[in-house]
């Protein structure tokens, strides 16, 4: 018999592999949030590509983040009559300007009203406009068919703005979602268990140990987030499934019946919770080793000696902050014998030391990973806090907006963090809290812990969103992991009915045997009185 020489068979092991792949590649309908949201997304539809699935993005006209063209993906572009709010180049950094100047009024009633009323009214608006790309989609018969005839095996979707919810309910698709905020807060509130007596409710600012005072704070915050999701965000919502699903469908049991959620989460950030089988958790699935720097970056870096650098980034929405913080920021900075790289794209400040260097563009994962990177001075998104665990980098944290605030409490309560309120920093406060995450052991020591844990784990939190995508194609669904309670009534689902029942049940036979006592008694006393007589 004929032998297959070396050459021979690694030819055919490839193309045995090659064609594995193709017979198992599937088609991935993507629709995804733009902004910060996008960039972990994109590294999912990065993975889904190189696995040799075939993706296509639904995307606005509009979208400043979501390229039409990309090698990794297909795009399907729709022109809506008004960009989302988060579309807008310039709406985050006027957000912040207005939620800065009220909290710069302290924590009174008025100032708390003033606070959540600028909130609502832009996420109302945010939710208006994303409605809009629905009807977009659903009114194009010739989108409409592109859609059905593409024979997609599941959605992607991040549930922050619905959109590929109701999609994915008129294609008839399985649904994975990619999420940590959905339109009501956190993602956990919706799917799985939450008490308010242990679990923080989103913009409550607590960790999972409250006194009761605390736990009174976090049921009004949880009570609170129930309104607005009910009364400002749901109601667009429920009109578009009215109109193009009739009554018999709920839009809040659309939005819970994902069969997947990839939780962009991890228990050693995150405070422990009840959960759900259909919940994995990836974490941290955007970091990676760092890479050698840019060879100025790097002389830069190297130049800075025995003590190191800081890093300053305000990630992907902030483009800068007033010009009253970064000049507190900027003299903190000349005052530590570290150098500084700081991402800023606003006004140089006028006071910069000759120890920093303003940059427009930083590679952060690469620079967190340098062995020169001593602190990490950040606004608190989750992207830049993973990436920091990841490499073990303590923080001096400046959350500005949304779950910031949240996200550095959790690594403050870890002892990995010093915090700062943005509205009443200056320069010798910010360069107290620096020169204390610098010199005190316990920040380093405590991040590198949570670095050893999240790095500790069976499989790594890439491969196991893309396992779990391709299980959902592969079995068309998952509903045997996704629980039937939310299609039950409220008080069903808090057994308000069953405890209804037996309170009634309890009433009737403690009511027939307090009546049937006073009987037993009154003949009793009939009886001794006609003796008497």
């Amino acid at each position: 018999m004929h032998q297959l020489t070396l050459k021979q068979y690694s030819i055919f092991v490839t193309v045995f592999i090659l064609l594995g792949n193709v017979a198992l590649a599937g088609k991935v309908l993507v629709f995804p949030v733009d902004g910060s949201h996008w960039v972990n997304m994109n590294i999912l539809i990065g993975v889904l590509h190189s696995s040799g699935h075939e993706v296509t993005v639904v995307r606005t006209a509009s979208s400043w983040y979501v390229k039409e063209d990309s090698p990794h993906y297909t795009a399907i572009t729709v022109t809506i009559p008004e960009p989302i709010n988060i579309e807008k180049p310039d709406f985050f950094i006027s957000f912040l300007s207005e939620m800065l100047e009220i909290q710069k009024r302290g924590g009174s009633p008025l100032a708390f009203v003033q606070f959540y009323r600028q909130m609502l009214t832009n996420l109302y608006d945010m939710h208006r406009q994303a409605s809009q790309l629905v009807v977009k989609i659903f009114e194009n018969p010739v989108l409409m068919k592109q859609l059905y005839e593409g024979r997609y095996d599941v959605v992607l979707t991040d549930p922050g703005l619905p959109v590929g919810v109701l999609v994915a309910h008129k294609l008839g698709l399985p649904m994975v979602y990619n999420v940590r905020w959905i339109t009501s807060g956190e993602g956990h509130f919706l799917v799985a268990p939450s008490p308010p007596s242990y679990v923080p409710a989103a913009g409550s600012h607590m960790s999972s140990r409250m006194p009761f005072g605390q736990r009174v704070k976090n049921v009004f915050h949880y009570v609170l987030n129930m309104y607005i999701d009910w009364f400002i965000v749901r109601p667009e919502y429920d009109k578009l499934v009215a109109r193009y699903f009739g009554p018999e469908t709920d839009f809040f049991h659309l939005l819970q019946g994902a069969d997947i959620w990839l939780m962009r989460t991890d228990f050693i950030f995150e405070f422990p919770r009840p959960t759900m089988p259909n919940v994995i958790y990836i974490g941290g699935f955007q970091c990676k080793p760092s890479k050698p720097l840019p060879p100025d970056l790097e002389e830069f870096v190297k130049g800075s000696g025995e003590h190191g650098v800081v890093i300053m980034s305000l990630g992907t929405l902030v483009k800068a902050l007033p010009s009253e913080i970064t000049s507190e920021i900027a003299a903190g900075f000349a005052q530590l014998p570290q150098r500084v790289i700081w991402r800023h794209l606003g006004e140089r400040p006028h006071n910069l030391g000759n120890n920093t260097l303003l940059v427009k563009w930083l590679p952060q994962n690469d620079l967190l990973g340098h062995p020169k990177t001593r602190a990490f001075v950040a606004h608190g998104g989750t992207n830049g806090i993973y990436e920091s665990i990841y490499h073990g980098v303590p923080v001096v944290g400046i959350p500005l907006l949304f779950d910031q605030f949240e996200n550095m409490l959790r690594l403050q309560v870890r002892g990995a963090a010093k915090v700062l309120d943005a509205t009443k920093l200056d320069s010798q406060s910010f360069l107290a809290a620096v020169q204390e995450v610098l010199h005190q052991p316990s920040y380093r020591e405590n991040m590198q812990r949570l670095s050893r844990l999240h790095k500790d784990q069976p499989t790594q939190p890439q491969d196991s969103a893309l396992y779990w995508i391709e299980y959902v194609m592969r079995h068309k669904g998952a509903a045997h992991l996704r629980t039937e309670s939310y299609k039950m009534p409220w008080y069903s689902y808090h057994s308000l009915d069953v405890m209804a029942f037996l309170l009634a049940v309890v009433l009737t036979v403690g009511g027939a045997v307090i009546l049937t006592i006073r009987y037993l008694c009154l003949c009793l006393c009939r009886r001794k009185k006609s003796k008497l007589e």
